[in-house]
């Protein structure tokens, strides 16, 4: 018909911003996955560190009923790592860092918190890094940053304080290590200084040295130290982090195991042999205020 108007030509714009939209949806979605990801590893990695409090040893394999309860926990945390390894490559791993962060930390507190246990030592950061890349898959690496394996480990000290003085209010002492011997030696004495005397006395033993073992609070000490050492970027988003929120924070959990011991060696000699502490409702909102 005559009064037909002839069909506009699309303007080259809108494939342009159809691109665009393409891109935003794309990176909405990749940051809402990365997101639900960290928040589901920040739960696994919580339940984990419950389930560690119920230790009452370290320097040793945390019990069978441990490993089994985390078993399912740590599946989670692998099933999260690798649903975003791919997400989180080349420019990515920069552009989403702020979204998984929160799940690096709380997972490397978990980690070297059930380290800690088994080998009185911390992880190190290579060590770590291994631990998540081993989880990614073949999809690629989610890179651990130094400032989150920092940070995880502050939060760590928290847990170390819980642990220690539960097992102070239930078993009347502080965690420690394992004593180390010194392996004896045999001396052998000059011809000159044998004398008179008898064969027996040729050769003698030197006394077995026991070494003192650390405990948990020589460790948090140690720990307090070094991070007091650590000199941050200034001006940057991880000084604000690590010097207001997590080193108070650490200092005053370090403060409370010391008091805690001061308390109980003051105090110990005051209470009878076999003296129990009543595990009732006062004693235990005492215990959790720590």
């Amino acid at each position: 018909m005559g009064n037909e108007k002839p069909e506009q030509s699309l303007s080259p714009f809108v494939t342009m911003f159809e691109g665009f939209r393409k891109e935003l949806d794309e990176h909405h979605d990749r940051r809402e996955r990365i997101i639900k990801a960290s928040r589901d590893i920040t739960a696994s990695s919580k339940k984990i560190i419950f389930t560690l409090q119920r230790v009452r040893a370290i320097g040793q394999a945390v019990p069978p009923f441990v490993t089994k309860s985390n078993a399912q926990y740590w599946e989670t945390i692998e099933k999260q790592y690798k649903s975003i390894a791919a997400d989180l490559q080349g420019l990515n791993a920069h552009r989403y860092s702020h979204n998984i962060t929160g799940g690096n930390q709380e997972f490397m507190e978990a980690l070297s918190f059930q380290y800690y246990l088994e080998t009185q030592s911390l992880i190190s950061y290579d060590e770590a890094g291994s631990k998540i890349a081993a989880m990614c898959g073949e999809a690629g690496v989610v890179s651990l940053t130094p400032e989150d394996y920092i940070l995880g480990i502050c939060d760590m000290t928290g847990e170390l304080m819980r642990f220690s003085v539960t097992s102070m209010a239930t078993h009347g002492k502080l965690p420690s290590g394992r004593a180390k011997h010194s392996k004896p030696s045999m001396q052998t004495k000059d011809q000159d200084d044998l004398g008179d005397k008898m064969d027996i006395d040729e050769q003698a033993p030197v006394v077995q040295e026991t070494q003192k073992p650390r405990t948990v609070l020589d460790d948090l000490r140690a720990i307090r130290l070094q991070l007091e050492m650590f000199e941050t970027p200034g001006g940057s988003k991880f000084e604000k982090e690590l010097e207001t929120k997590k080193m108070p924070v650490m200092r005053e959990c370090v403060d409370k195991v010391e008091k805690a011991l001061y308390g109980l060696t003051v105090r110990g000699s005051e209470r009878p042999k076999g003296w129990m502490p009543d595990m009732g409702g006062e004693r235990r909102a005492e215990v959790e205020s720590y």
